[in-house]
């Protein structure tokens, strides 16, 4: 590296090893994983029957109310988006027919949460959608919604708009979260804790909003709270590129660094310290009448967790107690067993120490339960079983960018997937000892990814780190649970909200 772009990167407080590993990156790329076969009901993703559902709904309250419990939501994501046709319609001359979309909104606008703020903001302009509607000024109706100077819902965050009407008040994701975590993430001391990671601009308008809604939530409840907040940190962000692996340059001549992905919040998911920590997305929230299936199946893998981590703590325990053909074949059993794990001959051939010593490796690691839904067409990663360098075989959510599509057995894996990964986790970060694992020890640093974007009106290439659910947790343990369609509700666009799903 020469002594200016040295000098550069010191000065932007990037350290310059890392960013020379990042450039080596967009250089070299990253190596496709080897797929063994697509995770399926019965290989690899665990479909729960009655008795196990009963069994693990039983056990969590009980196991729960001791353990400190976080519920981690990823929530900095912009809602701009959301309204990408609204938008569109607002640059063109204001003809409903020729935006099926903006028609489909407009014509459904009263079943939306926020009608009620958006026509006071109206009003406030001596106007109202009654009066827009009747002079098919339908343009004043869309900029009041999006523009800083309506409710300014094209530059705000998801979490705090409004998405649900009920019959005395309109929840934003943000607080439809907080009453999700009365259903089940009430842990030790009565508390029910979330974590929200938000953009730096936003924070002051979710505490606001969070402090407007929290007090009755506690005096209907009677449980305490413990809100917290953290942003995507500086140091995460990736260096960006030229199309010919240059780095890219800003016209005061400063390097370009961008926000690495939802993979840089595993430095984030790093300080929190708890027992059991719930991820969830911000946007995949329902109404009240909708929650108890989510509440369910969220305490089952929360059950499953605990019962799979009791296990494998005690054969841990049990080898460092004493290395026995007992005590390893117990570990083996519930590597086998309980993980699903396959030690490869390579390693089955060692003497009774090493062999102890490798699955106790393999034991010895943050675990995560991931719901998974079958596949309806949505964007998602799916669950594959993998083959790690050391010949054994491991489940993990891939991204279709981690997939040699060219070659056929890797195609045709891909194709008979028949589920994906709505971002439902339930994660066991401790070791048997109750020391907090540093996750960044577990990540696989060469399951980036690497997009085109442009800035300026110049093609660059941005890098992003292995996803969060992705190669960032390539070294856990992990196990698939089916969980129901109807716990999967995102929104992508503002139109989504009329879903059924969505009303109250």
């Amino acid at each position: 590296m020469n002594p200016e772009l040295y000098t550069k990167i010191l000065d932007q407080g990037m350290d310059p090893a890392t960013v020379t590993q990042q450039i080596d990156n967009f250089k070299n790329g990253f190596p496709f994983l080897k797929i063994i076969a697509p995770a399926t009901p019965g290989h690899g993703i665990k479909v729960l029957n009655a008795e196990e559902l009963k069994h693990f709904l039983e056990i969590y309250p009980k196991k729960a109310s001791q353990k400190e419990i976080v519920k981690f939501v990823p929530a900095s994501g912009a809602a701009s988006r959301m309204f990408k046709d609204l938008f569109s319609f607002l640059e063109g001359d204001g003809d409903l027919e020729k935006s099926s979309f903006t028609k489909k909104f407009i014509q459904n606008i009263e079943k939306f949460a926020f009608y009620e703020d958006l026509d006071l903001y109206l009003r406030s302009q001596g106007s109202s959608i009654a009066a827009s509607l009747a002079s098919r000024d339908y343009k004043k109706i869309v900029a009041a919604l999006l523009s800083e100077e309506g409710l300014g819902y094209g530059s705000l965050p998801k979490g705090l708009l409004r998405f649900h009407k009920y019959l005395n008040e309109n929840r934003t994701p943000a607080h439809e979260h907080l009453i999700e975590g009365v259903h089940y993430a009430v842990g030790k001391g009565n508390t029910v804790k979330i974590h929200f990671t938000v953009s730096p601009e936003h924070e002051e308008k979710f505490k606001t909003e969070i402090e407007s809604v929290l007090p009755g939530i506690q005096e209907a409840t009677g449980l305490a709270f413990e809100i917290s907040y953290s942003q995507q940190k500086k140091s995460t962000d990736t260096i960006a590129v030229t199309m010919d692996n240059e780095p890219f340059e800003e016209e005061d001549g400063s390097l370009l660094f961008r926000p690495a992905g939802h993979g840089a919040l595993l430095e984030n998911l790093n300080d929190i310290k708890a027992d059991l920590i719930f991820i969830k997305n911000i946007d995949n929230v329902v109404p009240d009448r909708l929650k108890s299936t989510t509440k369910e199946y969220k305490m089952a893998i929360g059950g499953l967790l605990l019962e799979a981590q009791e296990k494998i703590f005690d054969a841990i325990r049990a080898m460092d107690q004493e290395i026995t053909h007992q005590s390893v074949a117990q570990a083996a059993q519930v590597y086998h067993e309980v993980l699903g794990g396959k030690i490869p001959t390579t390693e089955s051939g060692q003497s009774l120490e090493e062999l102890a010593r490798y699955i106790k490796d393999k034991l010895n690691r943050p675990i995560r339960v991931c719901g998974m839904v079958k596949n309806t067409g949505e964007p998602g990663g799916g669950p594959f079983w993998i083959e790690e360098k050391d010949g054994s075989h491991s489940l993990q959510i891939l991204e279709t960018a981690q997939i040699d599509l060219n070659d056929p057995s890797s195609k045709t894996q891909m194709m008979a997937s028949t589920h994906f990964n709505p971002v439902d986790l339930v994660c066991g970060t401790k070791d048997y000892h109750g020391r907090s694992f540093d996750l960044l020890e577990f990540r696989d640093m060469q399951t980036g990814f690497i997009t085109e974007k442009s800035k300026s009106g110049r093609d660059l290439k941005a890098l992003e780190l292995p996803g969060l659910w992705n190669g960032a947790m390539a070294g856990w343990n992990t196990l698939f649970v089916e969980v129901p369609l109807i716990t999967f509700n995102p929104v992508k666009t503002v139109n989504d909200l009329l879903r059924d799903e969505h009303q109250g």
